[in-house]
């Protein structure tokens, strides 16, 4: 059973909220103000916190800047729970590191499915966290760089529309991909179709190796982001050069190792980076697969695509770019995003 800590000092308010999650199946762990609330959350260790903002004693703000101090509590999810709609309150809560956002009054619903979503979220991180971990042994064993353009030469090129799938999670890899042109996403999907960016692919890139090494069913999905040309390497002359060709071994693995430390830097972005600093990273992790040309035109980037790599709602996404506009860090021109300031995007606060 997961547990819950609540933390808020309006009676009626605190006794009803924690009624709708304690039929929901949820042990609930109560305090009346900010400072009963730490005491709580370190003595109690609770799966996830929510917590008004304007309380006597110690407010929102003190209770998450202390928790986020703490290595006992600092990772606990945190949701905001505030009657104040002011953006610039939504905003310093996000800086600070908050998860997400209710706004009183809320309907149970809003409330249910904001808590089930950032449980399966973390639930996703673990289960990509386990994987990596089995590919971290294999990288111990070998390692080193080659040239393949053999590899690539003479193959079928395929052509798939943005938006095609390329192969589905849990399907059996027969090909490994090079793209000739274009750009590709891979991704976990939860059971509610919510998507988490694990991977980003652009020209000259080669993607599906994992499971072909590791000869096992795909543990992602994989899409294109835009029109693109794909040659495809049949399984058994990856597998016979991989074998035979130290070289050739030596180059995936020396991939997949970047890979590896990519995704774990990326969980651990996901796990403590606030939400601000999630979508910035987001944005910036898309303009590296990017031509230095075609980014200073702007670039038509998906905002859905920017919210499943931050991990964070579409909406929430959103309306952080919208104040990354405000805050002249980027433009927004019919739909296509430009970064201005590009340093100061990278040197955001957490």
């Amino acid at each position: 059973m997961k547990k819950i800590l609540l933390i808020e000092d309006n009676i009626e308010i605190r006794e009803n909220t924690a009624e709708i999650l304690e039929l929901d199946g949820y042990e609930v762990i109560v305090a009346e103000n900010g400072k009963v609330g730490v005491e709580k959350a370190l003595n109690d260790a609770p799966d996830l916190i929510i917590c008004d903002i304007m309380m006597p004693v110690l407010d929102g703000y003190g209770v998450l800047h202390l928790l986020s101090k703490n290595p006992q509590t600092e990772a606990i999810p945190f949701i905001f729970l505030t009657a104040k709609a002011d953006r610039g309150d939504h905003r310093k809560g996000m800086e600070m590191g908050a998860d997400d956002y209710i706004t009183k009054p809320f309907e149970d619903v809003e409330l249910l499915n904001a808590i089930e979503s950032r449980f399966k979220k973390q639930g996703l991180i673990d289960k990509k966290y386990e994987h990596m971990k089995g590919l971290e042994q294999l990288v111990r064993d070998v390692g080193g760089e080659e040239d393949l353009r053999k590899l690539k030469e003479n193959r079928e090129v395929r052509s798939y529309k943005k938006k095609s799938e390329i192969y589905r999670e849990g399907d059996h890899p027969f090909y490994l991909f090079y793209i000739e042109k274009g750009r590709v996403k891979t991704y976990k999907t939860n059971e509610d179709g919510k998507e988490l960016i694990v991977g980003l692919y652009s020209t000259g890139d080669y993607f599906g190796y994992a499971n072909l090494m590791t000869e096992s069913i795909y543990v992602d999905s994989a899409a294109a982001i835009e029109d693109c040309e794909i040659s495809l390497i049949p399984k058994s002359d990856f597998n016979d050069l991989l074998y035979r060709n130290k070289q050739v071994s030596q180059k995936f693995i020396g991939i997949l190792s970047k890979e590896i430390t990519d995704n774990e830097e990326q969980l651990i972005k996901l796990a403590y980076n606030s939400v601000r600093k999630r979508v910035s990273e987001a944005l910036i992790k898309f303009f590296e697969h990017i031509d230095t040309a075609e980014a200073s035109k702007g670039v038509k980037i998906s905002r859905e695509d920017i919210s499943n790599i931050a991990g964070t709602s579409l909406e929430t996404a959103i309306r952080t770019l919208s104040d990354f506009k405000d805050e002249k860090l980027i433009e927004i021109t019919s739909g296509k995003i430009k970064i201005l300031e590009l340093e100061k995007l990278k040197n955001l606060r957490n």
